[in-house]
């Protein structure tokens, strides 16, 4: 069964110039980016640093896309503050660095955002069963987080397609989003699992053509 609903693209500013990040900004708007994906990094959950809530406030001042916060940060709960007042409208955090995982949800349900839940390649997806009912979004992992430009994990169609099947035998409402490796080669399969958001970064910041290859991954078709 094939969903109607159009795929959304949401270019990741990892990947972008971050010498000219509003530029980077409207170039995702214009090209037709229907979120920007906002990767935060700690350099303890993951091994790298990337940026924080001055930059997504800065951000915030240029643009109305959709800003997709993915925390991948230790203690979340204790960030996740910030992140409202900067400008978020959607605020991802990791099954695996949070204990309080409704409280959490319940917080930023609260705040007015769309609640995400994500998870490592190595964590089954079985662990999320008790907050799939209440969060928005799924955030599968497709690399292992920490780093732009790597190649996807193949295992991680199957897990697409089993959070696909969960939603529609449960009648959950979570978008599933893949945020790894996505490009021209893989996003056919990506969407085919069942995804309705795809992460995308150094195959469009990089691509000749950007508002092309969005064309071209709005108009892919998707399973439920």
């Amino acid at each position: 069964m094939e969903s109607k609903d159009p795929i959304i693209a949401a270019p990741s500013l990892l990947a972008a110039d971050f010498g000219h990040l509003a530029d980077e900004v409207a170039r995702v708007r214009a090209s037709g980016g229907n979120w920007l994906h906002l990767d935060v990094m700690d350099g303890h959950f993951v091994p790298n640093v990337s940026f924080g809530p001055p930059v997504i406030a800065a951000l915030r001042k240029h643009t109305d896309l959709l800003f997709d916060v993915h925390l991948m940060v230790d203690r979340p709960s204790e960030l996740v503050d910030e992140y409202f007042a900067a400008g978020a409208d959607a605020v991802t955090f990791h099954w695996e660095a949070e204990v309080h995982h409704h409280r959490l949800i319940q917080r930023i349900h609260a705040a007015g955002k769309k609640a995400g839940i994500s998870l490592v390649p190595s964590t089954p997806v079985e662990a999320l069963m008790a907050v799939l009912p209440h969060v928005d979004v799924v955030l599968v992992m497709s690399v292992n987080p920490g780093f732009g430009g790597q190649s996807y994990l193949a295992e991680s169609t199957a897990r697409i397609k089993r959070l696909a099947e969960l939603r529609l035998a449960n009648g959950w409402k979570y978008l599933i989003s893949v945020d790894g490796g996505v490009n021209s080669g893989t996003m056919v399969e990506v969407a085919g699992a069942g995804a309705d958001i795809l992460v995308t970064g150094s195959a469009f910041f990089n691509a000749p053509d950007p508002s092309g290859f969005l064309r071209k991954l709005k108009s892919l078709r998707r399973s439920t």
